[in-house]
């Protein structure tokens, strides 16, 4: 596990000496601004539940751009190599790296708690919505981003590993209309493994663990998989 620390510090520096950090989080935070506003505006509500349902969609085509990098750069400059060689397991590089994106997104959605504080100093909102919705939204950029890691994974062209990652997230997103159109347990089992629904309860003040589950759940199959694509790239 201590490997893994490592990696995630020397993906972080990374992170914040590219760009692409700071591009992607001042776009977040100037959209996400703006949305707060005409929200506040048109709703009068002090609620940051639809400002939450707004990121979700937005993370879906971000979180993959976020995590594009990941593992494609390691292949595509071929310091890959030096790290399979390293005495380091599979899993601790996959972690390391997912660990990374996490503390980036984290570090983005910090700065959006100046939005419960607008709503504190206009009309004091319901706290437990907002505590619960963020604990939801934190989840759900998690899972993102390990979705993004396993399509950083299997190529080493950024752009492919981007795009990968939006058929991924975008794909388990849509997969609930699917369910529409079936029925019995095989619908409970589409909408289950769909994402649009498992944020819903987190931003209405409700801490559901079958939600919280679900979100560990993509975690973990996501970086299981890509520790398996790390390992087919040591085997060649």
């Amino acid at each position: 596990m201590r490997n893994a620390w490592i990696i995630m510090r020397r993906e972080v520096m990374a992170y914040f000496v590219s760009p692409i950090a700071y591009v992607v989080t001042a776009l977040f935070l100037a959209l996400h601004g703006y949305m707060f506003s005409l929200i506040l505006f048109f709703s009068q509500e002090a609620t940051l539940r639809y400002l939450f349902g707004t990121m979700t969609t937005v993370l879906l085509f971000i979180a993959p751009v976020l995590a594009m990098r990941l593992l494609a750069e390691e292949y595509r400059s071929g310091t890959i190599e030096l790290l399979l060689t390293a005495p380091l397991r599979d899993w601790e590089l996959v972690l390391g790296k997912w660990m990374a994106s996490v503390v980036l997104w984290a570090t983005m959605l910090l700065f959006t708690l100046v939005y419960p504080y607008f709503l504190y100093l206009y009309g004091p909102p319901d706290w437990g919505p907002v505590i619960t919705g963020y604990v939801g939204i934190f989840l759900f950029g998690a899972a993102l981003l390990a979705l993004g890691t396993l399509a950083s994974a299997l190529t080493e062209n950024q752009i492919v590993a981007a795009i990968l990652g939006v058929v991924f997230t975008v794909g388990l997103w849509v997969l609930r209309g699917a369910g529409d159109l079936v029925s019995g347990p095989l619908q409970s089992l589409i909408t289950y493994i769909a994402l649009a629904d498992h944020t819903l309860d987190f931003t209405r003040g409700v801490m559901d663990t079958r939600d919280a589950l679900y979100f560990l759940s993509v975690i973990t199959v996501a970086l299981f998989l890509a520790t398996r694509a790390v390992e087919v790239r040591r085997m060649r």
